[in-house]
């Protein structure tokens, strides 16, 4: 599965559209390298995220293409969380 759809299946960004943008601006990180939205992800590959006031690092625990909304956590495992907590 491609990077962009995982972020948007797992709910991690809420359209693909985002994870398209966010991937083209470098802030989506596979394994320690920045990525394009086409890259494929599989089982046990740790992404990074970037946001404004932070990032989230995750690895990767199941691929499916479609999930309800009270499963998409379980497609990942948060690593660590960093960002301004107000």
């Amino acid at each position: 599965m491609r990077i962009d759809k995982f972020l948007k299946v797992s709910r991690i960004l809420k359209r693909r559209t985002l994870a398209q943008q966010a991937c083209d601006k470098g802030k989506v990180i596979v394994n320690g390298k920045e990525v394009k939205p086409a890259r494929p992800v599989k089982i046990g590959d740790v992404v990074e995220l970037k946001f404004t006031g932070g990032a989230v690092k995750f690895r990767i625990l199941d691929i499916k293409e479609t999930v309800k909304k009270d499963e998409a956590s379980s497609l990942y495992e948060i690593i660590s969380e960093d960002g301004d907590e107000r």
